[in-house]
């Protein structure tokens, strides 16, 4: 299968810097593929900026563009400004850094929620409304979003709408001893990312999220992820469930995720691996759920084991 082909060369290139997480390396190229954002929650220093570069590096002709929230950072510093030419006395449109086929929104909490608000429109409808005008986001766009989840002071936490623009979150955790020390090996005279040459191209991952459209998803699983999202409406633990959002990206995200198995469909098992990374983020817990200790994530794996699979 030429997808599956593309795919595993690109998942073969990002894997020779970050190591250790091959897990989450797919799930993040799956996003990609499947036209999402993904936000990476973890401690520092785990390889979330790394993944980004080497994803970026890994696709030949492709614009990389990082962002450094701040605090001061402003609307227009993500979506671009127009400025007076003296020359010809014309306003003269000058894009941000949205303009782009792979965002990285670094530590995107420390900005505040107006300059966190600039990113909505364009993650939800890849496009930008700047002085009344409307800019189309051409390319891939991608946005990968890092935050730290230890650190408060400084911050402003990501509004729910803002959540719901990422078809999943996910977190890189610590990778084994082992996988560490061969980290320190690789990095003993230079960067690998340094090292990294192009694996694919552009029209190539640009096939790619053609192909995982066609990946077929039967009626039996349509009734099945909707039935995943649905579990969080009315459960006395969520005060704000998961929206039909969350059902799109289940199937989206689950169809991308089977170029990498080499299928040319999508079984319950894809959704099931996905579901708690694509649902768990959206949702808003009772403050009796909260107090008690009781996370997002713990509670949808509950709804994955209580909900029946189609056979």
């Amino acid at each position: 299968m030429a997808a599956q082909t593309i795919a595993r060369k690109l998942e073969d290139a990002v894997g020779t810097v970050v190591r250790g997480q091959e897990p989450v390396v797919r799930r993040v190229l799956a996003c990609m593929i499947s036209g999402g954002h993904v936000l990476l929650e973890d401690f520092p220093g785990t390889g979330k900026t790394t993944l980004a570069k080497a994803i970026a590096r890994s696709i030949e002709d492709t614009k990389f563009t990082r962002v450094q929230f701040t605090p001061d950072l402003l609307p227009s510093d993500i979506l671009g400004i127009s400025v007076l030419d003296p020359r010809t006395q014309e306003f003269r449109f000058h894009p941000g850094p949205v303009f782009t086929d792979i965002l990285l929104a670094d530590e995107i909490n420390r900005a505040s929620p107006r300059t966190q608000s600039a990113l909505l429109e364009a993650m939800g409808e890849r496009q930008a409304t700047i002085e009344g005008q409307r800019h189309s986001l051409d390319g891939l766009f991608f946005v990968i979003a890092t935050q730290n989840p230890v650190e408060f002071r400084g911050t402003y936490p990501l509004p729910e709408a803002q959540m719901d623009r990422f078809s999943l979150q996910c977190s890189m955790g610590y990778v084994s001893m082992a996988e560490e020390a061969e980290i320190l090996l690789d990095q003993a005279d230079s960067h690998p990312i340094d090292r990294l040459q192009p694996a694919v191209t552009r029209d190539e991952v640009v096939s790619l999220m053609e192909a995982a459209r066609q990946v077929r998803f039967s009626e039996e699983l349509r009734h099945y992820a909707v039935s995943l999202v649905a579990a969080t409406r009315g459960h006395p633990k969520i005060q704000l469930p998961a929206s039909p959002r969350a059902s799109l990206s289940l199937m989206k995200v689950s169809q991308a995720l089977a170029l990498f198995e080499g299928l040319d469909y999508v079984s319950p098992e894809l959704i099931q691996d996905v579901a708690v990374d694509v649902i768990a983020h959206r949702l808003v817990l009772a403050p009796e759920a909260r107090y008690s200790g009781n996370g997002a994530r713990e509670l949808v794996a509950e709804l994955i084991e209580s909900t029946p699979v189609p056979v």
